[in-house]
């Protein structure tokens, strides 16, 4: 049974050290209690105490860490079904799979054009989290090599696939240290997969047909004494699995049901790689940990990765960049000065056709509270007011020898009060970001 924040606070040491990142220890049970941290984040809970605590005040979801040092990435600890309710904590991470047969020279390329995955988006670089190297040989031997080699030539933590004990334990000779995840242990193997898990501490897939399947197996494991596993539920069917893994979670997060309080792993079936991209964002949408797919150009990954990154950020807090005046291009006195708003993705627009452009221009970007441009219109958070003020206390007239800002298209309201209370001249810009190049290089003058 679920334990109140009261509760927990009389079995903890009540002295309001900090050292769990709370300020008080009244805070941290109350944490607790809502499952969002697990009590090993206190350094001085007596061991009575935490036999009292640990199971009741645990997640309902475990925490389980892939990879090592700043390499290391982390699924599950998730609170919530849905996003709008309080934030999703832990992106979904998406790996390609390679074979182990392909011969030296293509996996080596392979292994390259998955190294270069990588994206840069409002400011943030996006990009593949794993590899998955799947067992085809049937020889351990040739299995390890083939890690070895992988290993060697990217710094992304591993998926090893094989359900052959025998190649699991010769993989794990060469990279036991950089914890990589084990898949999977099913209910032939699942002893000896355990075990191997338990020896060199290192997650294990538990591989399902059904739901009571996997809740059999991660309790006999568990007893076992591995306790860092992921979900497979053998589903090639879309619509069978959406369903699965929504009754996983909320038996999880709503039922306490810990048998299935564990990260999922799903792999794509789709031959289209343009449905395969669809399958995946199905699955990172609800409730994909791990994401598994063959596709690996960059027009697949691209709109993929977005929608990761779109997912994964937290409503309740605007996506903001600092109001200030930022410099493209090395700008000089006669560079053009654009205006816009505070939000990220509507910065980060114009920042890359300002780039493209070529133009050295300058950006300067109003306090709009993380609202784009008719948002902030239509919720009074910018006006020509706050432009000209802005403008003033980033004193833009110090950095340019004309009187000329360019405001969006879609605000060309501001431009007659801009005139009319300061000595700028407005000029009505595009209404796109992506008109921005050839307005700066056809009709920019000063």
């Amino acid at each position: 049974m679920a334990l109140t924040g009261l509760e927990i606070y009389k079995n903890l040491p009540k002295t309001n050290c900090g050292d769990c990142n709370f300020p008080t220890c009244m805070a941290f049970a109350m944490q607790l209690a809502a499952k969002r941290v697990s009590l090993d984040q206190c350094p001085h809970v007596s061991e009575e105490a935490k036999a009292k605590l640990d199971e009741a005040s645990a997640p309902p979801m475990r925490l389980v860490r892939i990879g090592k040092s700043e390499h290391e990435l982390k699924i599950g600890q998730e609170t919530v079904l849905f996003r709008h309710q309080e934030k999703f904590y832990h992106p979904s991470l998406v790996a390609i799979k390679v074979r182990e047969d392909v011969p030296e020279n293509k996996l080596d390329q392979e292994i390259r054009d998955i190294n270069n995955l990588k994206f840069t988006r409002v400011g943030e670089e996006i990009g593949v989290d794993l590899l998955a190297l799947e067992h085809t040989s049937g020889e351990p031997e040739s299995f390890a090599k083939v890690v070895k080699r992988v290993m060697d030539s990217s710094a992304l933590p591993l998926i090893l696939l094989s359900e052959n004990p025998r190649a699991m334990q010769a993989a794990l000779k060469v990279s036991a240290e950089d914890n990589p995840l084990l898949y999977a242990a099913n209910q032939e193997n699942w002893e000896e997969m355990a075990d191997l898990a338990k020896e060199h501490r290192c997650p294990l897939v538990v591989k399902g047909q059904t739901l009571e399947d996997l809740a059999d197996l991660t309790q006999k494991i568990k007893n076992r004494g591995t306790e860092d596993m992921v979900l497979d539920l053998d589903s090639g069917d879309l619509a069978e699995a959406l369903g699965s893994f929504t009754k996983m979670r909320r038996l999880a997060l709503e039922k306490n049901f810990r048998p299935l309080g564990y990260p999922t792993i799903v792999f794509t079936h789709e031959k289209s790689p343009f449905q395969e991209v669809a399958e995946a964002t199905t699955y990172i949408s609800k409730y994909g940990g791990i994401v598994v797919m063959e596709g690996k150009e960059k027009w697949q990954l691209l709109p993929l990765l977005t929608v990761r990154q779109n997912i994964y950020t937290d409503p309740q807090v605007p996506n903001t960049v600092e109001a200030k005046l930022y410099e493209i291009r090395s700008p000089g006195a006669d560079s053009p000065v654009l205006v816009t708003t505070n939000f990220s993705l509507t910065y980060f627009t114009v920042e890359g056709e300002v780039e493209s452009s070529k133009v050295p221009s300058f950006i300067s970007v109003v306090d709009t509270e993380g609202l784009g441009v008719l948002n902030a219109y239509a919720g009074d958070k910018w006006s020509a007011e706050k432009v000209i003020k802005t403008l003033e206390k980033q004193k833009v007239k110090e950095k340019v020898n004309h009187n000329k800002i360019i405001i969006p298209g879609l605000v060309a309201v501001f431009r007659a009060e801009i005139e009319e209370e300061s000595p700028w001249q407005a000029i009505i810009g595009p209404e796109e970001a992506s008109r921005i190049p050839s307005f700066l290089r056809k009709e920019w003058k000063t």
